[in-house]
């Protein structure tokens, strides 16, 4: 019993070491056997195929207390246990021939076998091998924990890796998606460019062979009225034919310079759709009126039917302020905020905001008669995408046409340095006379 104990108190200082390597472990079962047995060699092995992490297969123990771990290093005998260990599967201990045998388990499973052999006259009793089991058992756990840690460390290493592999693989996966949703963005625009020169062209061939013609067949009815009118002596009319002459003639260039305008786009100018149309217009009636295009905000991506009905609701506006309101300058506003996209165009012409309002509520009632209803087309333009158009002053001094309109999605933040972020907006200090 004091044997057993010297020898179970030996392995359990060498358990703190038994982590990553058992070797110390083994080594210290080893002397501890030897010691109880009082035997000259032990060897520890285990079967082929167990613990196949493990790079320790075996160690042995010789007379001069020197630690063997390669077979070339053991007596022939000792050789022979060691083959038949690698095969064996036996879970009994055995006493014969001057040598011990006692199997490792582990749950049951036999790992390998413990091997002694002793000093004739020093038959052990069956009561020591229930010391070598516990001997050989603790050699067992200790060699199997080791295993455990190589493959732990193993599995940490793998998962590291994989870890390391999918936050590139995320990494990328981000980039390529930013790639991609540029990509859509410029296609969409491309997409939208297409649609908006092949309109441009359509409006333009429709101008010249419709509006173009009636505009010219005017001028030419209206002279021939005013040659006839001098022959009569009518100079109140003469006078009245010549401003209509003149009215006639200037229309007749702001056809044709939109007819330019159309076939032209603007170059040198980048940003979307909507905004480049804005410009075209704004281009259409220079230089008799100066027309100041901003874009407040980073336009959000809009359908070609918003942006189409828009630039209509411009261009008849300004329209509008060219003939109408003799005004020298217009500016046209675009804001783009969170749910809503707003337009609106002021002048500082000789309009009266109640005037207009009442035009285009004639026009409404009327119905389509055949008459212009610029105002009345307008805000029917603007109810057909849910929005409303209003008329009111404008800080210019004239008029001001205030379209809103909501979109879908959330819209881009406005810049800082932007009127709608809290800069000066002329068009924003009189919102009287509303009606």
């Amino acid at each position: 019993m004091t044997s057993a104990v010297r020898a179970l108190e030996e392995i359990s200082a060498a358990l703190a070491h038994t982590r990553d390597d058992p070797r110390a472990l083994l080594q210290e079962v080893l002397r501890a056997a030897a010691g109880h047995l009082r035997a000259d060699w032990t060897m520890m092995a285990l079967r082929d195929g167990e613990l196949a992490g493990l790079n320790i297969r075996f160690l042995a123990l010789g007379p001069d207390g020197q630690v063997i771990g390669s077979a070339g290093g053991l007596p022939s005998w000792l050789a022979d246990e060691l083959a038949k260990v690698r095969g064996a599967a036996d879970t009994e201990a055995t006493i014969e021939a001057g040598r011990v045998r006692v199997p490792m388990t582990i749950d049951g499973a036999v790992l390998g076998r413990l091997i002694a052999r002793y000093q004739p006259g020093d038959t052990p009793e069956y009561a020591d091998l229930w010391v070598l089991r516990i001997l050989a058992n603790q050699a067992a756990v200790s060699m199997h924990t080791a295993t455990l840690n190589v493959e732990g460390a193993d599995l940490r290493l793998q998962a590291q890796q994989l870890y390391d592999q999918i936050t590139r693989s995320s990494r990328d996966l981000r980039t390529r998606t930013a790639e991609l949703q540029r990509a859509e963005r410029r296609l969409q625009v491309l997409h939208q460019r297409e649609l908006v020169d092949a309109e441009r062209h359509r409006i333009a061939l429709e101008l010249h062979d419709s509006v173009a013609q009636h505009v010219l067949s005017a001028g030419l009815s209206v002279d021939v009225c005013r040659a006839e009118a001098a022959d009569r002596g009518d100079q109140r009319t003469v006078q009245q034919l010549t401003q209509a002459r003149d009215l006639i003639a200037k229309a007749g260039d702001q056809v044709r310079s939109a007819i330019y305008a159309l076939h032209h786009q603007p170059t040198g100018y980048r940003a979307a759709v909507l905004p480049e149309l804005l410009e075209g217009l704004a281009a259409q009636h220079q230089p008799s009126l100066a027309v100041d295009v901003r874009v407040e905000g980073r336009l959000m991506p809009l359908s070609a039917t918003i942006e189409h009905a828009l630039a209509r609701i411009a261009g008849e506006a300004l329209f509008n302020v060219s003939i109408h309101a003799q005004a020298t300058r217009a500016a046209v506003r675009l804001r783009c905020s969170p749910g809503e996209i707003r337009l609106w165009i002021s002048d500082d012409g000789t309009g009266d905001p109640a005037q207009l309002r009442r035009v285009r509520k004639l026009e409404a009632n009327c119905g389509p008669d055949g008459r212009h209803q610029g105002l009345a087309g307008m805000a029917r333009r603007a109810a057909d995408l849910g929005g409303v158009l209003k008329i009111r002053r404008s800080g210019l001094g004239g008029v001001m046409v205030d379209v809103r309109v909501p979109v879908r999605g959330p819209a881009s933040a406005l810049r800082a340095d932007s009127p709608a972020a809290g800069g000066r907006d002329d068009d924003r200090r009189s919102d009287d006379d509303r009606g």
